[in-house]
């Protein structure tokens, strides 16, 4: 006899339908699948033998062929056993095989036939719904995803044993419903407990409201590090959206929390120095998200950013430029959303006392060693870092000061009305905030006074600065206006003043990499 169930893979950040055709007949008894299984689908064979028969189901010696349809696609999910599963007893005829035609199952089977959890649900009954299946089967561990789906019913289920029992009407399954709704993430990080550092601070509200990418150098013990993790507390919520493609993404690379359901916190990446090229951008024989992919609507924070190797930095152009990573492999080329706001931080040298003119150290590093040590930073690279600016040595008044810094609720508030008035702005360009805007945008939406203009002439010359950079500074200081807008809802003035150029100037140089 022949049956047909449908299970699903996941390529890329999206969920792809798999057809599993099952055929039955006399002959020397086999089981071969077939549709460019990997090693883990290939292996499910002896899973779903060996879970029917602790099952308590008995099926005869036949010659059972398995098809993984569209037979092109490289499928590697374990969650393909249940549908793999069922659709082979519906061809022995222990199921009825009407129950699978709109029915989604996803599932990894044990020995014992135990429903396990498998990564990427939430892609995977998005393109469910999409194709027509009303009803979704998945692990207890999966449930939470699958019910951020609206517009189809999700039973779950414990064993292999309750969906035969379901789909013959010997059991009934209640349908699963979405818990109660999660309370907003607590703020651990607060720029509250930041003393001093006030020029790091308005850099880094300013990156925040425009989505700017950032780079800080200073000595060591600076706060270069303790002011970047607290970037994520002064970001705009997620809208449901946002929250969905974030959960989409950690749901594919398997790093949701057991049970969890909608990602509420902007993710914040940071990976070690020693981290690789393909772990950076993504990749694989079947390409997975990178560092890039998993800061998508977050941030990426990069310590100690020479430390990297060259490589592993300079892929990071065309992320930064176009928000994309396409990989290309054998079997497929894929694209992954790489959204994300860079924050970069470093020493000015390898000692990292150089040109620290208040503290008690001098340098000891020689010319050479500090060309050494700032040349994988490449001038291309730095061209795409909206925001360059110098972290002093904090003084000792600012850190005994018993006076509490403004919270980051307070910033989180200024940032928010300032990205409400970018997306009013920008929203009929398909942009959402200012670091996104192309130039033909940029002439259109960032106009300057003469003053503004004559002055940003003037350090366009005297900086050389290219057509890039000339495009970052207008729109830095699109944000600084939009930040000074008022709070009465009033809009933001179109003509960019000199006191926004001028900031926005001041915010992209003196970093100190040049050596003399």
């Amino acid at each position: 006899m022949f049956a047909r169930s449908f299970g699903g893979t996941t390529m890329g950040v999206d969920g792809l339908i798999i057809a599993v055709e099952v055929d039955s007949a006399a002959g020397l008894p086999a089981f071969d699948i077939v549709g460019l299984p990997d090693t883990a689908v290939r292996e499910s064979k002896e899973r779903v033998r060996t879970a029917i028969r602790n099952s308590g189901i008995q099926l005869r010696q036949e010659k059972v062929t398995i098809n993984l349809a569209p037979a092109g696609i490289r499928k590697d999910s374990p969650g393909l056993d249940l549908p793999i599963a069922v659709g082979l007893l519906a061809a022995y005829g222990v199921v009825p095989a009407d129950c699978l035609q709109t029915s989604f199952f996803a599932a990894e089977l044990s020995l014992e036939g135990e429903c396990r959890p498998v990564r990427g649900i939430l892609p995977m009954v998005i393109a469910a719904r999409e194709k027509g299946l009303t009803s979704v089967f998945v692990a207890r561990g999966n449930a939470n995803e699958a019910l951020l789906v609206e517009g189809v019913t999700v039973y779950v289920i414990d064993c292999l044993h309750e969906v035969v029992q379901f789909c013959n009407g010997q059991e009934s399954l209640t349908p699963a419903v979405p818990s109660m709704e999660e309370e907003d993430p607590v703020l651990r990080d607060d720029f509250a407990d930041v003393q001093g550092q006030f020029q790091a601070k308005r850099a880094l509200e300013i990156a925040a409201a425009g989505g700017h990418n950032l780079l800080m150098i200073g000595v060591p013990g600076s706060g270069k590090t303790m002011l970047a993790r607290r970037l994520s507390s002064i970001l705009p919520r997620l809208s449901r959206e946002e929250a969905l493609e974030v959960t989409k993404i950690y749901s594919i690379a398997g790093l949701l929390p057991a049970g969890g359901g909608l990602v509420q916190e902007r993710p914040f990446r940071s990976p070690h120095h020693t981290t690789s090229m393909v772990a950076m951008i993504g990749g694989g024989s079947v390409p997975r998200p990178g560092e890039v992919t998993l800061a998508h609507h977050g941030v990426l924070f990069l310590d100690e950013l020479p430390e990297f190797s060259k490589a592993t930095l300079e892929v990071l152009r065309q992320p930064l430029e176009d928000r994309a990573v396409t990989i290309s492999r054998v079997h497929a080329t894929l694209t992954f959303p790489s959204s994300m706001i860079l924050i970069c931080a470093m020493n000015p040298c390898p000692c990292g006392y150089y040109g620290d003119e208040s503290g008690g150290r001098s340098c000891e590093c020689s010319p050479s060693e500090i060309r050494r040590y700032t040349r994988k930073i490449s001038g291309p690279l730095l061209d795409r870092i909206d925001i360059h600016i110098r972290v002093p040595r904090v003084a000792y008044q600012e850190l005994a000061s018993k006076r509490r810094a403004e919270s980051s609720a307070m910033i989180r508030g200024r940032v928010e009305r300032a990205r409400q008035r970018q997306l009013a702005r920008l929203q009929p360009y398909g942009r959402f905030c200012n670091a996104q805007m192309n130039h033909t945008i940029l002439r259109e939406t960032c106009q300057l006074t003469g003053e503004a203009q004559s002055l940003l002439e003037m350090a366009f010359r005297r900086m050389s600065l290219s057509a890039r950079s000339y495009d970052r500074i207008i729109k830095v200081a699109r944000t600084i206006a939009d930040l000074e807008t008022p709070e009465d809802g009033a809009e933001a003035s179109a003509a960019l003043g000199p006191q926004h150029i001028a900031e926005a100037i001041g915010l992209r140089s003196d970093i100190g990499l040049a050596v003399e």
